[in-house]
């Protein structure tokens, strides 16, 4: 039997989220914000017009009634995890690709008889958490995606089929999967003339990568259908494990935020002495009484330490609210063990960035790992080893760079307006 997976997609759920954590009737137009623009929104602000991307004064203006409330992943992750451990009571292998979207195989679940019955057994158990969820299967994780957006069930071996149909904006709309960065390869695949994915699935591979970068390759097999990247058959050394006995145990959310930091750096710092990078990540807690709570996170990107701190802290919070709330099972007695276990990693060769260009923000993915890599060459070299340049004043090529070693201050020599 082929592989298949089944993606479960709960639509606008920062929006159903940030309902839920301030009890907001559901005919509330909602809308979630983040520097000043809509990044979610309810079904009755869609309604009034409320569109993501839009500007907060024009979304007000849309809807003068309009709920907005900021952005908050941590509530985000909190809240989605009573989902979650509905979900793993049915399918254990169960991914999370962020919160509001999780995937898992559903290949050789005999026991329901057919994908329907599974998949309405899943939207059985989610519901009785009080949540709406809607649900995908495909051969491929990013074709499931996008029937779980569509709320339908893709025959085995007719993912093309289905793909080729869809427009082009679809190579951008899950972020978990690679659609942050697709903006402009969206933009211009439009411009040259291809309107669905099926069209852009009929160019051929070499001229696609020929043309574009190593992101647009993925997206062509993508929209083709065809196989992503399998995960490693050999998995990772367990020396990168880290497990940490819990003294004294666990039982405030403010502890389990601090160990998820203390964590997330030693994880960081034994997955850089082995040169790799995680894209999986199994979190587990365990009980005084032998209770286990488990999670496998996913990333497209590598992990940095503070995304590894987010995960852990959302899945601990979680699991501490369903037992302070009594919403869900939560932990029978104080956590005693915490363990982060690498499932998938990546070595560097096969996480190659562009050191400069691509319109990045200077806080992101790809500027963290440049950070981390002159912080190492530093620690080999010595501290005035690894130096950048700051712009100062100054008449010359010369005078104008001043040379800061990382880490310090970008102070420059001389004012920067001087001559």
């Amino acid at each position: 039997m082929s592989r298949r997976t089944m993606a479960l997609w709960a639509p606008d759920w920062p929006a159903i989220a940030a309902a839920t954590e301030r009890d907001l009737p559901p005919d509330t137009p909602i809308a979630v914000l983040a520097a000043n623009r809509v990044v979610a929104c309810s079904l009755p602000a869609r309604r009034a017009g409320i569109r993501r991307g839009m500007r907060k004064r024009q979304a007000q203006s849309n809807c003068p009634e309009l709920v907005v409330i900021p952005d908050d992943p941590d509530r985000d992750g909190r809240l989605f995890a009573p989902i979650v451990t509905a979900v793993t009571a049915i399918l254990p292998s169960t991914e999370v690709l962020r919160p509001g979207l999780v995937a898992a195989p559903s290949s050789g679940m005999r026991y329901f008889g057919s994908e329907e019955n599974l998949a309405a057994a899943v939207v059985e158990a989610v519901a009785d958490v009080g949540a709406e969820v809607q649900i995908g299967i495909a051969d491929e994780m990013f074709t499931a995606v996008l029937a779980a957006r569509r709320e339908c069930l893709v025959a085995p071996g007719g993912d093309a089929e289905f793909l080729a149909g869809l427009p082009i904006r679809e190579l951008g709309v899950e972020p978990s999967l690679g659609g942050d960065s697709r903006t402009e390869l969206v933009d211009l695949l439009w411009r040259l003339g291809l309107r669905t994915l099926g069209a852009f699935a009929s160019l051929a591979a070499a001229d696609v990568g020929a043309r574009f970068d190593a992101d647009a390759v993925v997206a062509h097999r993508q929209a083709s259908g065809k196989p992503g990247r399998a995960p490693s058959a050999v998995p990772p050394p367990p020396e990168l494990t880290v497990v940490y006995p819990c003294d004294p145990p666990v039982e405030r959310i403010d502890a389990a935020a601090f160990l998820a930091r203390r964590l997330a750096a030693q994880l960081h710092e034994r997955l850089t002495a082995a040169t790799v990078s995680c894209t999986r990540l199994a979190v587990h807690a365990r009980t005084e009484r032998g209770q286990e709570n488990s999670r496998i996170w996913c990333c497209a990107l590598p992990l940095t330490p503070e995304a590894t701190a987010d995960r852990v802290r959302w899945q601990l919070e979680g699991w501490l609210t369903e037992g302070a709330t009594g919403a869900g099972e939560g932990p029978d007695s104080p956590i005693v063990e915490l363990v982060l276990e690498p499932v998938e990693v990546s070595t560097g060769m096969g996480l190659q960035y562009e050191f400069a260009g691509g319109g990045e923000a200077p806080d992101g993915p790809r500027a963290d790992r440049i950070r981390r890599a002159l912080v190492r060459v530093q620690g080999l070299l010595g501290a005035d080893a690894v130096m950048v340049p700051v712009r100062s004043g100054g008449r010359g090529p010369a005078e104008q760079i001043t040379l800061v070693p990382v880490g310090e201050s970008a102070v420059p020599a001389r004012p920067l307006g001087a001559p």
